[in-house]
């Protein structure tokens, strides 16, 4: 299944069912709500769904926004917190998002996991490759502080996060919903590469699953923490779908397929019907681009 994320074109609508309508006039059934979704979008969105206009694929925590919120905020609240008051906000708004999905018949909700206190390694390290240093050992001995503060500092932290996964797994079951969680570029956030088969054996399936951003992966990579492929393919057997953007150096995500330097061909052997494929585009690419966006990466990943 291909979607389209509305975090393309959420921001320039005012009306719910015009945003879905122009998503649907690309080609595609499918939509995944993004986390940019104001209230006043949800009347026409709730319309479009229920006349049979659009299927919804899945939705991005949080989704819709909170009160008094009028742009993206996937991160105002983390499950992650050291403070009570913002896990409870986070789980009160995940919830939302719960009952969201059940209103619009998606499957799936994507989530972030949390981060860490801790200093900015992955602008130091984009600094770095701007520069021309990957590789270097400047760069190396960045790479290598900033895994040894992930481990001093990600025990309370990934904790919470914990936690909060273990009460909204019972609530997602409830709904008869799949949680997704996300890989995330930036250094300080989790989980942190190595901790994914531990939390999917803790938390096995169907309810709590992979999701893998080819963006987030690839900028992994060039920040010297992973190989994109190779990460996929070890979680291959827990993957619910994708994120599908591509990398412009240094390190800028969220273009069009074949518009960056990932190797599309290279995850292929890893992409099955059944994954929820979301392109998730950035406001800011053309309507031209999107639509040979989209055609690159169906020659390579095939079109179901």
């Amino acid at each position: 299944m291909y979607s389209f994320s509305t975090c393309w074109n959420s921001a320039r609508h005012t009306d719910g069912r015009a945003m879905l309508h122009e998503i649907r006039d690309l080609g595609f059934e499918y939509a995944e709500l993004s986390h940019g979704i104001r209230l006043s979008l949800l009347p026409g969105i709730l319309g479009a769904v229920a006349d049979g206009e659009m299927k919804i694929s899945s939705l991005h925590n949080f989704c819709p926004l909170p009160v008094g919120i009028d742009k993206p905020a996937p991160n105002l609240y983390e499950f992650s917190s050291d403070r009570e008051r913002d896990r409870q906000l986070a789980l009160k708004h995940t919830l939302n998002t719960f009952d969201f999905a059940v209103k619009v018949g998606a499957p799936l909700v994507v989530l972030h996991f949390g981060s860490m206190d801790l200093k900015d390694y992955t602008g130091k390290l984009k600094e770095l490759l701007e520069r021309g240093e990957k590789g270097s050992p400047k760069f190396l001995k960045v790479v290598a502080e900033a895994n040894a503060a992930r481990a001093a500092k990600k025990k309370k932290f990934y904790d919470h996060s914990c936690d909060m996964l273990r009460e909204l797994v019972g609530e997602a079951k409830f709904r008869n919903l799949k949680l997704g969680i996300e890989i995330r570029e930036a250094v300080e956030e989790l989980p942190i590469e190595s901790d994914f088969e531990s939390l999917l054996k803790e938390f096995p399936g169907p309810t709590v699953n992979y999701w893998h951003d080819t963006g987030h992966a690839q900028v992994k990579e060039d920040l010297g923490f992973i190989n994109h492929a190779e990460f996929l393919a070890a979680r291959a057997d827990r993957l619910a779908g994708f994120h599908i953007h591509d990398v412009k150096f240094p390190a800028r995500d969220h273009f069009p397929p074949g518009g960056g330097s990932i190797d599309f061909a290279a995850l292929q052997p890893f992409v099955k019907p059944e994954h929820i494929k979301v392109f998730e585009l950035s406001p800011k690419v053309p309507l031209d681009s999107v639509q040979r966006g989209i055609a690159y990466l169906k020659r390579i990943w095939g079109e179901e």
